[in-house]
C-alpha cells in the first residue's frame, strides 16, 4: 500500500474538504492506513502526515518529529496515530515558527501557532489519549489537524512577507 500512496499537492480538493471521523479503529483498512502513513513520513522526511494528504477523507493523522534534512532540529519521539484528535486546550500564548508541507513543496512559512496545547486521541490500539504537548510538537499536531479541517499552513500566514522558498530555508538554518 506504501507505493500506492500519493501525496495530493495543493489544488487537489481533497485538501480543502472535512475529514470524516472514524468509526472503527480496528477496521483492516485504517490499520494498514496507519502503517503506509508512517512509512510515507519517514521517506519524506517528514514530521507529519495527515490522511486527506493521501487522499484519504478520515480524521487520521501521524506525529513522527525526529531530526532529518528538512527539519534538523526537531525532538525525536516514537511515531504517534492520532485518530478523531480534538485540541481541547490551548495555550493564550502564540509563537511563530517556520513550516513547510508535503502537498505544498518548496515553500516554507513562518506560521503563528499556539505555544502549547491538549489534545485527545484514539490510539492506534484504540485507547483513548490525552496529552499536553508544547512548542515543536504542539505545532506538528496543530498543522496536521488544520488538514483534517480543510485548511493548509499558507491560510494561517499572517504576511507574505514570511514566505520562502525551501532552498533559502535550508540555507539560512545550515549558516
Amino acid at each position: 500500500m506504501t507505493q500506492s500512496l500519493e501525496i495530493a499537492q495543493l489544488g487537489n480538493p481533497i485538501l480543502r474538504q472535512l475529514a470524516q471521523p472514524i468509526d472503527n479503529v480496528h477496521d483492516e483498512h485504517i490499520q494498514r492506513l496507519i502503517q503506509a502513513l508512517k512509512a510515507k513520513a519517514l521517506a519524506a522526511n517528514g514530521v507529519g502526515i495527515a490522511a486527506p494528504q493521501v487522499s484519504q477523507s478520515c480524521r487520521l493523522f501521524i506525529v513522527a518529529s525526529r531530526p532529518n534534512p528538512r527539519y534538523p532540529n526537531a525532538p525525536t519521539m516514537e511515531p504517534t496515530a492520532m485518530i478523531n484528535p480534538q485540541i481541547v486546550a490551548h495555550s493564550d500564548e502564540m509563537v511563530k515558527g517556520w513550516e513547510g508541507c508535503l502537498s505544498i513543496p518548496g515553500i516554507r512559512s513562518l506560521v503563528p501557532r499556539y505555544q502549547a496545547i491538549e489534545v485527545e486521541y484514539t490510539n492506534q490500539q484504540g485507547k483513548p489519549q490525552r496529552h499536553q504537548l508544547t512548542d515543536f510538537v504542539a505545532r506538528i499536531v496543530q498543522h496536521e489537524y488544520d488538514h483534517l479541517n480543510g485548511f493548509v499552513f499558507l491560510d494561517r500566514v499572517e504576511s507574505t512577507q514570511d514566505l520562502i522558498t525551501e532552498q533559502e530555508y535550508q540555507r539560512r538554518i545550515s549558516s
